[in-house]
């Protein structure tokens, strides 16, 4: 059995851009060394809108620009982008990607995972909603979420999705 990781939205304006927070900084470093470390198969994820984002349902409840393809504020960030290279990327337009979920039905067919880590931003949206996906596409493979790479919105919200995640099965570690 093999392991994923899943390196889900480290992108600039994440991290120091239009909705970047002081905890999103900090992961970056231990985000970095846990990609360089891995000893199993990494993945990413980057979220992806477009010129009419402020008329799609996720802008008009948050009308903040962010993450608009092509622009910087899309982009993984510099530290991890020469790590990203060879890796897939899974280009997603909400929160969590069903495209990842099917892909990894897919590939779990042909050589299971033992266990599916993640980590990123936001831990209280974007994490969490990746980590249930995993959780529904692969049942049987162990769902991690180490807290020390992930960030939430605000520290409570990341404390509270930490919770959450606990009780649907998904161990966290480095709390």
């Amino acid at each position: 059995m093999r392991d994923l990781l899943i390196v889900v939205d480290m992108q600039n304006d994440f991290i120091d851009g239009a909705l970047g927070t002081p905890e999103a900084v900090k992961i970056v470093d231990h985000v970095v060394e846990k990609v360089k470390n891995f000893p199993g198969k990494v993945i990413f994820t980057r979220d992806t809108h477009f010129d009419n984002y402020m008329e799609t349902q996720e802008g008009k409840k948050l009308p903040v620009a962010h993450c608009i393809e092509g622009t910087d504020g899309w982009q993984v960030c510099p530290a991890l982008e020469e790590l990203r290279n060879g890796c897939e990327t899974f280009d997603k337009v909400t929160f969590g990607s069903r495209e990842l979920g099917m892909t990894l039905a897919w590939w779990q067919e042909e050589d299971p995972f033992g266990s599916v880590e993640l980590v990123g931003l936001c831990t209280d949206i974007c994490v969490i909603s990746n980590a249930m996906i995993v959780k529904a596409f692969l049942p049987e493979a162990e769902v991690i979420v180490d807290a020390s790479c992930c960030a939430g919105v605000t520290p409570e919200s990341h404390k509270n999705a930490l919770e959450a995640m606990k009780v649907c099965q998904i161990k966290v570690i480095n709390e």
